[in-house]
């Protein structure tokens, strides 16, 4: 057993006066701070830039900060209202819940889409190569994601259906997962997920350098994180649905779908097209 009642888990890291410091919080912190990082770092690597003509220039921290003031907003919310919209029929009871997103409740499919959105959105606006930024992104993505479930762990959501396997956890009793499953030892999803996670990232970091067509790292990314997050799902307590079906097993499938699909044009295209000089991904138009 990894842990027993209120042993561990437990969602408050500190409290000074009146202000209380949570996992889910710092964790998101976290993230975002290494993100912004490796982000960063590769974006100078692959030599980005802004704008067009003689008004061109290299993407600036001030750039990427624009970036993350506009996507981490919108992307929490984006998150926020896919998972309220699954689970109506308990927040249109309890209206004041829906903005007590540090008890949890952010469906990561959500805020991704919206955060894609707002992404595609600034490079259009300041033409900036849509898919090589994604691409700068995608490792950074997936590394957050894996930090956030430390959050979901100490916070007792995303968890999992009862277990009697020896790793099972049991989870305080006023924790989502305790409240859900009283007594009963569930599979620690975030933990299956925070490894894939860490696998896909590893993956993604080891192949950046290869010199794929802008586009191919953020393709493996969803179909990579599509695949995890399916079969994770199978031992999610807490899942989302449409029907019969997991909500994730729907949009997991959409995005491999989609995303394969995508990989393969490419490479369809570049069998049937002759060779021309490689150009500069600098140059090359917001929406390719």
């Amino acid at each position: 057993m990894i842990a027993d009642e209120g042993e561990i888990m437990h969602p408050i890291l500190i409290k000074l006066g009146p202000l209380t410091i949570r996992y889910y919080g710092l964790m998101y912190v976290i993230a975002i701070s290494l993100g912004f990082y490796l982000t960063a770092r590769e974006v100078r690597r692959k030599r980005l830039t802004v704008g067009e003509g003689e008004s061109r220039r290299p993407v600036s921290i001030d750039d990427l900060i624009d970036l993350l003031l506009w996507t981490i907003p919108i992307a929490i919310i984006g998150a926020r209202i896919y998972y309220v919209a699954f689970q109506w029929g308990y927040y249109s009871r309890h209206l004041g819940d829906i903005v007590k997103i540090w008890q949890g409740g952010l469906a990561i499919h959500g805020g991704v889409i919206a955060g894609a959105a707002t992404v595609y959105a600034f490079c259009r606006i300041k033409r900036i190569n849509f898919w090589a930024l994604t691409d700068s992104l995608a490792p950074a993505m997936i590394l957050g994601q894996a930090i956030g479930r430390i959050g979901n762990l100490m916070n007792g959501d995303a968890y999992g259906t009862p277990t009697t396997l020896p790793w099972g956890i049991h989870f305080p009793p006023d924790s989502p997962a305790g409240m859900a499953y009283p007594g009963q030892a569930t599979h620690p999803s975030m933990i299956y997920e925070m490894i894939l996670n860490l696998m896909i990232f590893a993956y993604l970091w080891r192949i950046r350098k290869k010199g794929y067509k802008d586009g191919f790292l953020t393709a493996m990314y969803f179909i990579l994180y599509s695949i995890a997050r399916g079969i994770v799902s199978f031992t999610r307590g807490d899942s989302l649905w449409l029907g019969p079906i997991r909500a994730a097993h729907v949009i997991s499938a959409v995005l491999i779908i989609g995303f394969g699909a995508f990989i393969l044009a490419r490479r369809l295209y570049e069998r049937t097209t002759p060779e021309t000089p490689p150009r500069d991904r600098t140059s090359a138009p917001a929406d390719r």
